[in-house]
């Protein structure tokens, strides 16, 4: 198995909400948020990646939109997952 996917296992471990869940909204920031931590790296070195930059900013419009609807449906959720995955300063 690769790394990467060894990772995101790791990370739906962690985040899910019963046994079998993959899809639920903390699962999906949570790997969003990995995703967007490793770009936020590649662009450390290659500064002039604006096809990738897009990417980013998609993926970041995508977390806003999860977290907006967490919020809003369960917002005790909501705070344990920003703590966890330290989103606000």
């Amino acid at each position: 198995m690769r790394a990467d996917a060894i990772e995101k296992r790791k990370i739906v471990e962690k985040h899910r909400r019963h046994d079998r869940d993959s899809g639920s909204p903390e699962v999906q920031i949570a790997l969003l948020t990995d995703r967007i931590l490793n770009l936020t790296e590649h662009f450390k070195v290659h500064r002039k990646d604006f096809g990738s930059r897009r990417g980013l900013l998609v993926l970041v419009g995508q977390r806003r939109r999860l977290l907006d609807y967490l919020k809003r449906t369960d917002g005790a959720s909501y705070r344990s997952l920003i703590k966890t995955l330290g989103l606000r300063k």
